[in-house]
């Protein structure tokens, strides 16, 4: 018999409101994922620096993947009804900061 983990699914009685998707209420564990993603990119850089100088420029295309990431995650939390407050608050910037660095009209 196959089960659905209910925290990787929407609530069903959620409704959209404004006319945009739910908000996405779920917990899911992104503190420890983050905490793993941390550790891996930190073991990288310790095996560069102990004479691996071939990897340090795949290393810094790290940096524009995570560029692309952050705005992917962005532009799936407006697609889920979250306001450039929302997340302006959550970066310590502001609204408008945000919305100028990953609106779509930028």
């Amino acid at each position: 018999m196959s089960t659905v983990n209910g925290v990787l699914t929407f609530p069903h009685t959620t409704q959209p409101t404004n006319g945009r998707a739910p908000r996405r209420r779920d917990l899911v564990e992104n503190d420890e994922y983050a905490a793993f993603v941390r550790r891996i990119v930190r073991a990288y850089a310790r095996r560069i620096a102990s004479g691996d100088i071939e990897a340090l420029a795949d290393m810094t295309g790290l940096s524009a993947l995570l560029d692309e990431a952050i705005t992917d995650a962005v532009t799936g939390l407006r697609s889920h009804g979250y306001s450039w407050a929302d997340i302006g608050a959550r970066l310590g910037i502001s609204r408008q900061a945000a919305q100028q660095r990953w609106g779509a009209d930028r």
